[in-house]
C-alpha cells in the first residue's frame, strides 16, 4: 500500500491547486553541482529551468515526476555547473504554472589558486510549530517564528540545522503515515520558505525529528523516519553502504562539517554504560576517524544533535556513553588531529564550553538552541556552575548562531556570534585555528 494513501485526508491548509506547497529548498551546493528540493500540492510532473545569471538565453530544463508516496516531493540534482558562478532557476508545474525566480552561487575553486573565501554559516536547533489539538496543555510551546525572517535577511552562505527541526508528537509515534503528516505540515509554514531558498541548507536530526522524546535505535519506525528525513532534506549523502543513517560530510570552502547521526544506532540512555552501550556506533565512528585523518581543514566540526563534551548536566549527551566517548577523545590526541571543534543543539539554551587538556589544545563545543521551542531560562543556575562554561556565553532565550570564517589560508579565524529574533547580539567569541594545534616536540 502506498504510504500517502494511508493518510486520513490530504492536508487542507495553504491549499491552492497545482501550486508549490513548500520550497524550493536549496540543499547541497558544491563546485559543479547543486541539489534543489521542492514539494507541490497536486501536480504530477514538475520541471526545473535554470541558467547562468549572466547568460539567461542559455537555459536548461530538468523534468521529473514527484514522489506521491511522500507527499509530492522531488530533489533535482543539477550537474556540470561552473564553480563560483551565479545561477537562476524557476519551477514549472505540468499546467505551466511558473514560480518566481530563485538563485544560488556555486562554491569557489580556491584550492591551489588563492586564499579560501571568507564566509558565514547560520546554525541552530529546535523549531516547534504549534498544533493546539495535539500539543501539551497550557501555554503553547512554540513561539517567535519571526526569527526565521531575520535569518533569511543575513548575509550568510550556508544554513546548518542541528536537529529537532520539527517535533513529532505523541499522536505521531504509532504510525509512519502520522510521521509523514507532521513533516508535511511543519515544512510548509510561510516563515520557513525564505530561509530555505536563500542559501544552501544542510541538516542532522535529534530525537524529536527522529521519533519520540529521547528516542533510540529501538524506535519501531526508525527505518521509515530515515526515509522521510532523506526525502525532505537535500544533503550530499546519507550514511554509507555498510552502515545506514543520516551521517555525512559537508566541505564548505576550507571548513569540514562532519554531520553525525546520534539516533539510528543509539542505545537507550538507561542501558548500563559499557562496551555494548553506544550513541554513534562502531561503524560510524570508524568512518569519522578516517574522515578526520584525511581532512586538511583548519576547522573540523563534529556536528551532533546532543552535547558531546558536557560532563556537568543531567540531560541527554555523549557523557552518558563514556565507554564510547572517552576512547574517541583519547584517539584524537593519540593521532594529533588538529582543529577539532564540536557543534550541537538540543539544550534549549545556547552556550560555549571549553575543555582544557594536558599537552593538548582545548576542545570547544558550541551549542545553539532554540529557534522557536520553549526555553529553559528559569532553570539555568546549575549550568552557570559548569566549570567548562565560557563565561558570558549562556543564553536562555530564543536565538541563532552565526559562524564566520576569515583570514588567509595560513591564519584562519572563526568568529562565533549569537543573535536574538530581533537581531540583538548576545555575545561574540573568536577562535584562531593556529591555537587548535599540538605543541611541537
Amino acid at each position: 500500500m502506498r504510504l500517502l494513501s494511508l493518510l486520513p485526508l490530504w492536508l487542507s491548509f495553504n491549499v491552492s491547486a497545482n501550486s508549490i506547497k513548500s520550497g524550493p529548498l536549496l540543499g547541497h551546493v558544491g563546485l559543479r553541482a547543486a541539489n534543489i528540493w521542492i514539494q507541490t500540492e497536486q501536480t504530477d510532473e514538475i520541471t526545473l529551468t535554470y541558467w547562468e545569471k549572466s547568460n539567461p538565453r542559455e537555459q536548461q530544463n530538468i523534468t521529473a515526476m514527484v514522489n506521491k508516496e511522500y507527499g509530492n516531493v522531488h530533489t533535482f540534482k543539477l550537474a556540470n555547473l561552473h564553480p563560483d558562478t551565479q545561477y537562476q532557476y524557476q519551477i514549472v508545474t505540468d499546467i505551466d504554472q511558473i514560480s518566481k525566480t530563485y538563485q544560488f552561487t556555486t562554491q569557489t575553486l580556491w584550492q591551489w589558486r588563492h586564499d579560501p573565501p571568507n564566509f558565514s554559516v547560520l546554525t541552530g536547533s529546535c523549531n516547534f510549530e504549534n498544533e493546539a489539538d495535539f500539543d501539551r496543555a497550557g501555554k503553547p510551546y512554540g513561539d517567535g517564528w519571526e526569527i526565521f525572517y531575520r535569518m533569511a535577511e543575513e548575509q550568510a552562505d550556508m544554513m546548518l540545522w542541528l536537529g529537532d527541526n520539527w517535533y513529532y508528537r505523541e499522536v505521531d509515534y504509532d504510525s509512519e503515515q502520522s510521521l509523514l503528516y507532521r513533516v508535511i505540515r511543519d515544512r510548509s509554514w510561510p516563515h520557513l520558505q525564505p530561509l530555505m531558498h536563500k542559501m544552501p541548507n544542510y541538516a542532522i536530526w535529534d530525537d524529536h525529528d527522529f521519533g519520540p522524546d529521547n528516542s533510540s535505535s529501538d524506535f519501531i519506525f526508525k527505518e521509515q523516519s530515515l526515509n522521510i528525513f532523506k526525502k525532505y532534506w537535500a544533503n550530499p549523502s546519507y550514511g554509507m553502504p555498510e552502515a545506514k543513517g543520516i551521517y555525512s560530510k559537508v566541505s564548505f570552502n576550507d571548513v569540514d562539517f562532519f554531520l553525525m547521526d546520534d539516533r539510528y544506532y543509539r542505545s537507550h540512555e538507561r542501558f548500563p554504560d559499557g562496551i555494548d552501550k553506544v550513541m554513534y556506533g562502531k561503524e560510524q565512528l570508524t568512518w569519522l576517524k578516517n574522515q578526520l585523518l584525511g581532512s586538511k581543514a583548519p576547522f573540523k566540526f563534529i556536528v551532533g544533535g546532543n552535547q558531546m563534551l558536557n560532563d556537568h548536566h543531567p540531560w541527554e549527551g555523549w557523557d552518558k556513553y563514556r565507554y564510547e566517548r572517552d576512547p574517541f577523545l583519547k584517539w584524537i590526541d593519540e593521532n594529533k588531529v588538529t582543529g577539532v571543534l564540536f557543534l550541537s543543539g538540543d539544550k534549549h539554551h545556547t552556550e560555549m564550553l571549553k575543555v582544557h587538556r594536558n599537552n593538548a589544545y582545548p576542545l570547544h563545543e558550541i551549542t545553539c538552541s532554540p529557534f522557536t521551542a520553549g526555553t529553559h531560562a528559569d532553570s539555568l543556575e546549575k549550568d552557570l556552575e559548569n566549570p567548562t562554561l565560557v563565561k558570558g556565553t549562556l543564553v536562555g532565550s530564543r536565538n541563532y548562531c552565526k559562524l564566520t570564517f576569515t583570514g588567509p589560508r595560513t591564519d584562519r579565524r572563526l568568529s562565533v556570534q549569537v543573535y536574538g529574533p530581533e537581531g540583538q547580539q548576545h555575545w561574540q567569541k573568536t577562535i584562531n585555528a593556529s591555537l587548535l594545534t599540538y605543541p611541537k616536540n
